[in-house]
């Protein structure tokens, strides 16, 4: 089979970690280069902006140095928050990174739940999905290499990417404005979440655009996931890192925002119940990617320990990956 696995980092930091983030963002690339080698398919960074716990703020930076350490495996920034960015800079960015890396960079756009970046970074919240479109429009005419006005002056993007929009970019959310969105400029389509309502409201969408080869392309109800040869004794040992970033999630919950990693637990115990994070044996993940056809593998979870991220991403590339 050729099973989707997905490594995923956002570099966020429990308080009880006794790793320093130099430390650990070396080990993050050390980590990327370790997965290109052991056949994982895609290395996923994330953003958030203004936080307290590190959470990975610069993820281009991070992707642009991951593209550099590997040969193989793909890239991607998910989500991209695009409103709280400057389109041209970040339409340079992704050109460079898609050069680089020869075609194996895609950015997930996003629109964002925390009013807070939005101020930090001075973007009106209020008009963020204006602000999207916007911005999206800007990504799409500037990569075609040609003349356009932009803020009152000719511009011109060079170098320009060598894969076209639909390859560089798709479109994250939840909700049937996002999956409109992502239709009405013809992109893929990524929700946060498996729901065929998304997709029946796409499809009508992208059908009366008169575009053709659009897709969703669902998460598969991920779990973040480790690989332990003793899942007891590691929920015992580390089970409070999960437990933190269930929590530090919960703590920006947004009435709209509908997500696989959306936690209601209070406690470790309740945490295991859920199912929403994992310690799973190397058979259990066999398993897990027999069944789904996917993985999501986060070794640096909540601020877990690097020996112990280690530990989980080396069995999974000795007793699972050749299983499969």
């Amino acid at each position: 089979m050729n099973p989707l696995t997905v490594l995923q980092f956002d570099m966020r930091r429990s308080p009880r970690c006794p790793d320093s983030q130099e430390a650990r963002y070396q080990g993050c690339l050390d980590m990327v280069e370790f997965a290109d080698k052991a056949g994982i398919s895609v290395v996923g960074f994330s953003e958030h902006h203004n936080t307290e716990d590190g959470f990975l703020s610069s993820p281009m930076m991070l992707a642009m140095a991951a593209a550099q350490a590997t040969s193989n495996i793909r890239l991607s920034v998910s989500a991209l928050l695009l409103p709280l960015h400057d389109p041209i800079k970040i339409a340079e960015d992704v050109a460079v990174l898609d050069l680089l890396s020869q075609g194996r960079f895609m950015a997930v756009a996003g629109l964002g739940y925390r009013e807070s970046e939005y101020r930090t970074m001075g973007v009106d919240w209020k008009r963020r999905g204006a602000i999207m479109d916007e911005k999206i429009g800007v990504l799409l005419r500037a990569w075609k290499g040609e003349y356009f006005n932009h803020n009152g002056i000719k511009t011109k993007l060079d170098p320009v990417p060598k894969r076209p929009a639909r390859a560089l970019l798709s479109i994250g959310g939840n909700s049937v404005a996002a999956a409109r969105r992502a239709a009405r400029f013809g992109l893929f389509f990524a929700p946060a979440i498996d729901d065929p309502a998304l997709e029946k409201a796409y499809n009508a969408a992208y059908d009366t655009h008169g575009f053709q080869q659009g897709g969703v392309i669902f998460p598969r109800e991920p779990s973040l996931t480790l690989v332990s040869d003793d899942p007891e004794r590691d929920w015992a040992h580390h089970g409070k890192y999960l437990l933190y970033d269930a929590q530090a999630y919960g703590r920006w919950r947004h009435p709209t925002r509908r997500a696989y990693a959306e936690s209601s637990a209070s406690d470790i115990a309740g945490l295991r119940e859920e199912g929403k994070y994992c310690f799973l044996t190397p058979a259990q993940a066999v398993e897990r990617v027999r069944q789904k056809g996917t993985i999501n593998l986060s070794p640096l979870c909540g601020g877990m320990p690097l020996d112990a991220a280690w530990k989980s991403l080396e069995l999974y590339a000795s007793k699972v990956a050749p299983e499969l």
